[in-house]
């Protein structure tokens, strides 16, 4: 394996010094080049994936969320220079670029959508690294779409929870801290009793005992909390005591 490496370098190194020019020989750039040419022909003759040589390990890359077809993909690389490629080969090789960090995933939404743009073109004749460029196109503008569908789809339904949320209070039902309108203060009833939360002006909650939920109403205070989470607990207790308030 060490002979192999060695004559890698020697063969990338007797193309560089094919130049006439000593200039560039010398240049710090060209150097550079050289470097990155040596590292990254090791690298793939070292790596676990032997079969992809030349471009296509980059061709295969671009077609990451695009859903084409594995049995497409395998006949076009198959065509370059290299190894044959098995089904397997091109599959788990395209599953290890989607696993890798910060690679989106292929979107199932999007499927449909890019199979049948594939198959149009590849009707029309169209070569696959165009269409794969068609592809990412059109995943990345169907992302964005999908995107603001489903912001307005969440925005939608907190609206109805919250909503909900309303009508449960005002109806009178045991129910959890809620909101009415813009309000800043906070309503919830357990056993049948309300209660009101209503921020101060140093960020704390004061915790009162109310007959409705109605920011007139003055009612009974119960004490200052630092957190909603530590005035649910309060409530939780004296909602079940003996009630003194009324």
């Amino acid at each position: 394996m060490e002979d192999d490496r060695a004559r890698t370098v020697k063969h990338i190194l007797d193309d560089y010094m094919q130049s006439p020019s000593l200039r560039h020989l010398r240049d710090p750039n060209s150097l550079l080049k050289v470097a990155e040419a040596i590292v990254k022909r090791l690298d793939r003759e070292n790596g676990i994936w032997q079969k992809w040589e030349g471009e296509r390990e980059a061709l295969l890359r671009s077609a990451v969320g695009c859903w084409i077809p594995v049995e497409d993909l395998r006949g076009y690389l198959n065509r370059m220079p290299g190894p044959s490629l098995t089904m397997t080969d091109v599959a788990q090789r395209l599953r290890a670029f989607e696993e890798e960090p910060f690679t989106l995933s292929p979107d199932d939404d999007l499927k449909d959508g890019c199979l049948a743009v594939f198959a149009k073109e590849k009707a029309e004749g169209t070569e696959l690294p165009a269409i794969i460029g068609l592809l990412s196109e059109h995943v990345e503008q169907e992302r964005e779409r999908l995107q603001l569908e489903r912001q307005v789809r969440r925005k939608s339904l907190r609206m109805q929870e919250r909503i909900a949320a309303e009508q449960r209070l005002l109806s009178g039902a045991d129910c959890k801290w809620t909101q009415l309108g813009k309000t800043p203060n906070w309503y919830c009833r357990s056993n049948g009793r309300t209660y009101r939360l209503t921020p101060t002006a140093d960020k704390r909650w004061d915790l009162y005992q109310v007959e409705s939920p109605s920011a007139d109403e003055k009612g009974h205070f119960i004490g200052r909390y630092g957190a909603r989470g530590d005035a649910t607990k309060v409530v939780a207790q004296v909602a079940y005591q003996a009630n003194t308030r009324f």
